[in-house]
């Protein structure tokens, strides 16, 4: 299929409003995509190719713009994913050369329109509304199969591209039936929503559990006899920097397993460090046992996928609780009660508090494990009122801190749209080390100036104390925050992980 047709179908979803429409849209493009062509073709519409990011930075690909577009239009998919594929592989003193010839060779034969979809495509600005979950629902129209059958596949491949092309292939059936949990293939984790307190999160009469909410990093565990591999949320392995997880869960009396929780860096008195801390573990890959001695790391487990054979993730939390309770000693096991009394939960959310815990977790005892998927079944209380959102421009600062990204604006994820919200802007609570990295970081995700804002890809997320939140008719999203402060940046957390205005509103005063 030409690059064009592809371009033209994205503008034409941008423009369509209804969800059902877009859908059909997105499915009539499938159907005619030869096999090879399906991953391509997904990877592109949903803003993230196949190879990820391809290593070009903003002035790479607005140098190559600057070619002049070709009259007629004659890529292919399978042209652009080849150069993807190649700007990957490029290495060396003169790589920054090499990618640019080779981007510059591109843009040379692609038209106008297609020269605008690449540069968005290449700086992660593609925003056609063919959000992931709009493309899944449409390979399963097209494949004629239940959205529910094409979503469980994907969560278990945590690869769309690869589902699509099983879903719409001649053998579907046996093909999407492969993808089921395994061992050493780590699945997205289960996230959850928010809310302003536990009275909030809890239904009358109905019994959940409650969790300390630990301020570590997220893991997820495999184990096999004596193979065992730990994994970040974004699915990364980190098995080698945390050689005490390894230890701890090879000693569990169980030959397989698959477990979700959070390590920690803890003082001596067992209160926690700060989230910074934990994570100078994961950035370090020499010198481990050392920086073992120095900075140790406390694994807790709250949930188990898999258990000697066994995939647990469609039982419901009672009886995952029951396998974990089984397996794991108290000790490795976060903190949990289980009651349908608010006033219980709220002493237990204040015990955890005094231990200088982020907050609880209430989560519902009849809920499977949703992979990949963020919703009521598990809602965060953090009492010290912090969200996750996304940086979207920033601005020079001025007097000391002359040279140095400082008023970052701060913007909330739309779930309907995949836009990000505008919230409000700070400069508080930054350090000098702070204001350094970030201005290192930004620039190199910058798309454009006015002015004293550079505006940048919505991808670092940053975690945001506040006061309260307040009604506002100066930002789209109707609220802002008051005295809003950073905290630090969540480097283990993607932009599509971020807080949703939904639960940002969910603060306003009734």
């Amino acid at each position: 299929m030409k690059l064009e047709e592809l371009v033209t179908l994205s503008s034409d979803v941008a423009r369509t409003s209804g969800r059902l429409d877009k859908i059909a849209r997105l499915a009539g493009l499938f159907t005619k995509l030869a096999p090879d062509e399906i991953p391509i073709a997904v990877g592109f519409l949903t803003g993230w190719p196949r190879q990820g990011k391809v290593g070009v930075g903003w002035a790479t690909v607005s140098a190559a713009r600057e070619h002049p577009p070709a009259t007629s239009a004659s890529l292919e998919l399978r042209d652009v994913d080849s150069a993807f594929e190649t700007l990957t592989t490029i290495r060396g003193r003169n790589s920054g050369a090499d990618r640019s010839k080779l981007l510059g060779d591109l843009f040379s034969r692609a038209t106008a329109d297609e020269q605008r979809f690449l540069a968005a495509l290449l700086v992660g600005e593609v925003r056609q509304g063919a959000l992931e979950g709009v493309v899944l629902e449409a390979i399963a129209k097209a494949a004629n199969l239940g959205a529910d059958l094409v979503r469980r596949a994907a969560m278990m491949a945590g690869d769309l591209g690869a589902i699509a092309a099983a879903a719409l292939g001649n053998d579907r059936d046996t093909a999407l039936a492969a993808y089921r949990l395994e061992l050493f293939r780590p699945v997205q984790p289960m996230l959850a929503d928010s809310a302003p307190t536990v009275a909030d999160a809890m239904t009358e009469g109905e019994p959940v559990a409650v969790e300390w909410k630990i301020d570590g990093a997220r893991i997820q565990v495999h184990r096999q006899d004596d193979r065992v591999a730990v994994y970040t949320r974004s699915l990364n392995d980190v098995t080698d920097a945390v050689p005490e997880v390894v230890d701890a869960v090879r000693r569990l009396p169980a030959r397989e397993l698959i477990l979700d929780g959070e390590v920690i860096a803890l003082a001596k008195d067992g209160r926690p460090l700060s989230f910074q801390d934990t994570m100078r573990r994961f950035g370090r890959r020499t010198n481990v046992l050392k920086l073992r001695d120095e900075l140790p790391l406390s694994p807790f487990f709250f949930d188990i996928l898999f258990r000697d054979g066994t995939t647990l993730i469609d039982d419901p939390l009672s009886q995952r609780l029951e396998q974990l309770d089984s397996v794991i000693p108290a000790e490795l096991r976060v903190p949990r009660i289980v009651t349908t009394n608010t006033d219980d939960a709220v002493r237990f959310q204040a015990d955890a508090l005094r231990r200088r815990h982020e907050g609880v977790m209430l989560k519902t005892l009849s809920a499977p494990y949703g992979a990949g998927r963020r919703g009521s079944a598990w809602i965060k209380v953090k009492e010290a009122r912090t969200l996750d959102l996304v940086v979207l421009a920033v601005e020079w600062g001025s007097g000391r801190r002359q040279g140095w990204l400082s008023n970052i604006h701060m913007g909330a994820r739309d779930p309907a749209t995949g836009e990000f919200v505008m919230l409000g802007k700070t400069f508080k609570g930054m350090t000098d080390e702070m204001l350094e990295w970030q201005t290192k970081e930004l620039l190199a995700r910058e798309v454009r100036r006015e002015d004293h804002i550079v505006y940048v890809r919505p991808e670092l997320v940053v975690e945001i104390a506040f006061n309260e939140v307040q009604r506002s008719t100066q930002y789209p999203g109707g609220v802002a925050l008051r005295f809003a402060r950073v905290k630090g940046y969540r480097t283990d957390k993607r932009a599509d992980e971020a807080d949703t205005i939904d639960a940002v509103r969910a603060f306003l005063p009734a």
